[in-house]
């Protein structure tokens, strides 16, 4: 099945509601079939999570989208509740980080996470999205 054919479950975790605005308008730029939920904070985004798995284990999104620098829970304690939980145990789900930080030990410890598949620093751009996505145009 082509990625460009089923509906891409995106989950945005991030407490810049501006940031969100333009992330999700320029995931809907790059991708056509695509359903994005935004989450303002990682324990949000956890319980969320949560509640997928018990009730619908295959509407877990395809891809998460993380921030590092959250109140409540950070990035860090979302990828460490996570695992610890067990949420995604057919890995089905790919989590990148999105961050402005441009801290090497930041860059660093996203890519020591077995979870994580990159780093991206913010801001998103068109281009990118569509290389996260495997995006292929003709």
């Amino acid at each position: 099945m082509s990625i460009l054919s089923k509906t891409i479950n995106v989950l945005l975790v991030d407490d810049d509601e501006i940031n969100n605005f333009i992330s999700i308008k320029l995931i809907k730029k790059a991708l056509l079939n695509t359903s994005i939920t935004a989450c303002l904070n990682g324990k949000f985004a956890i319980d969320q999570l949560v509640e997928l798995q018990q009730k619908d284990p295959e509407s877990l999104p395809d891809y998460i989208l993380l921030d590092i620098n959250m109140p409540i829970m950070n990035g860090w304690d979302f990828l460490d509740e996570y695992n610890r939980l067990g949420i995604d145990p057919l890995k089905k789900t790919k989590i990148y980080i999105i961050s402005s930080s441009v801290f090497s030990n930041d860059i660093s410890k996203a890519k020591s996470y077995p979870l994580v598949h990159d780093f991206i620093s913010k801001p998103l751009n068109v281009e990118r999205i569509k290389e996260i996505f495997g995006v292929i145009e003709n």
